[in-house]
């Protein structure tokens, strides 16, 4: 079954297939997205990694802290999505 990561601090011009790159070095990479902003479309800075759930520890100990195009990403589980209503 998939489990999402969470991965914070990405640079501004980081594109999905970067991301997915990085991850796969790692880890069976099972989908990937950055979140953009819905008005400019520009990127917020965080997107989620898909990848199968034995292999979650290893992803976040493997990307945690790690550098990624000159920042220090922040990667760990993802919360489940709540609904607002």
């Amino acid at each position: 079954m998939p489990k999402t990561l969470y991965v914070g601090n990405l640079p501004w011009g980081t594109t999905e297939d970067e991301l997915a790159r990085a991850f796969s070095a790692y880890v069976e990479v099972r989908g990937c997205r950055i979140i953009t902003d819905r008005e400019t479309g520009r990127s917020r800075g965080f997107g989620f990694v898909e990848v199968d759930e034995e292999d979650v520890e290893k992803a976040v100990q493997a990307m945690n802290g790690a550098m990624f195009g000159g920042r220090e990403i922040v990667v760990n589980e993802a919360r489940p999505r709540q609904n607002k209503y």
